[in-house]
């Protein structure tokens, strides 16, 4: 069993070091709200540590709450910016929109992921057995981040400078639900290669998220994660840039977007976790590189497989690119040869496989 240290940080969607520059501007409306997370995010890390789970770790299907298959049971909190979870229920699964644009994008963007997992893969919630899906809004003040605790969404509003409120973007909200998909099935551990997987797969399927609901076909998609996440004043199209991962970004405080989008230039590096949010743009390419090549939308053929080599038993929690490479293929061998070459090819151009 992996240390809880290596097993369950934090898993918030903004990436520690883009905190830290953050926290070192010289303008308090941009430095304050940064250190101020930074603070939050090392207490729920410690609340994270303590509640984690051995890899592999199924869930009971007799789960206490769970609904009926092919029926979301969402729960929207809003904690009025203290960090108390789960806060005051503002709407629950059935119940009219609140006026509140926080709790109804919540809402939506939770029922857009459940609606993609059921709907494609036959997956009923995160955990597949109808787990509920809980969120809470209006975390903390000027809160900097979303994160997924291990049994609920969290958002933050932002800084109103640097980053809008974080239920603003729904390939988001599906980005860090999927991490609960990755807990379920494969506990990868978030250090390293299997680390940086773990933020792919979250990418990949947070991306076919806002793609299912907006029924876009994998060549119209922008393949751009977290859109409208940035306030105007940054110089940023989005977070990450699944087809050209270093470009999503280049500002004077956040600095330059640093993912590679090939082996040639992985990135060692002690923080983030030995580069997580980092070194993620090579598999998130190659994802795009397959589901592009093929006709029709990149949930069908490229994401099936994706699903599949994810929820494979032999995905071991502390799996590198190569052999989630070599699950892909094994997979996409119950498809036709278009889908084989298309595997094949992208894993080779990003030069995961040789």
């Amino acid at each position: 069993m992996p240390r809880p240290s290596e097993s369950a940080p934090l898993i918030g969607v903004i990436p520690p070091y883009m905190l830290d520059r953050l926290a070192q501007h010289n303008d308090a409306r941009v430095s304050m709200p940064a250190v101020k997370t930074l603070i939050i995010d090392q207490q729920q890390r410690g609340l994270r540590e303590m509640a984690v789970q051995p890899p592999r770790a199924k869930p009971s299907p007799s789960r206490k709450n769970a609904t009926p298959a092919g029926k979301p049971r969402r729960a929207v909190h809003d904690a009025a910016n203290t960090t108390t979870l789960p806060g005051k229920l503002v709407r629950a699964e059935g119940r009219p929109a609140s006026g509140d644009a926080a709790v109804d994008e919540a809402y939506e963007h939770l029922g857009a992921t459940y609606k993609l997992f059921w709907d494609i893969y036959q997956r009923h919630s995160i955990d597949g057995h109808g787990l509920p899906l809980v969120g809470t809004v209006h975390y903390g003040e000027d809160y900097d981040n979303a994160f997924w605790n291990g049994t609920q969404m969290v958002f933050g509003d932002g800084d109103g400078e640097v980053f809008n409120r974080f239920t603003v973007a729904p390939d988001i909200i599906g980005h860090e639900l999927t991490h609960g998909v990755i807990d379920a099935e494969a506990a990868l551990l978030y250090q390293g290669q299997s680390g940086a997987l773990n933020e792919s797969l979250c990418d990949v399927f947070g991306s076919l998220v806002k793609q299912y609901a907006l029924g876009q076909d994998a060549r119209q998609a922008d393949w751009l994660v977290g859109v409208g996440l940035f306030t105007a004043k940054v110089r940023a199209r989005a977070l990450r840039s699944m087809a050209e991962p270093g470009s999503a970004y280049d500002d004077p405080v956040l600095g330059k977007d640093p993912q590679p989008a090939h082996m040639d230039d992985y990135v060692d590096t002690p923080s983030d976790n030995g580069g997580v949010h980092i070194n993620s743009g090579i598999p998130n390419r190659a994802f795009y590189l397959a589901a592009t090549s093929l006709d029709g939308p990149a949930w069908a053929l490229a994401g099936r497989v994706w699903y599949d080599a994810l929820c494979d038993e032999r995905l071991r929690h502390d799996a590198d690119f190569q052999q989630f490479a070599a699950l892909t293929l094994q997979a996409a061998q119950r498809h036709d040869a278009a889908v084989r070459d298309a595997v094949a090819k992208a894993w080779q151009t990003v030069g995961v496989q040789p």
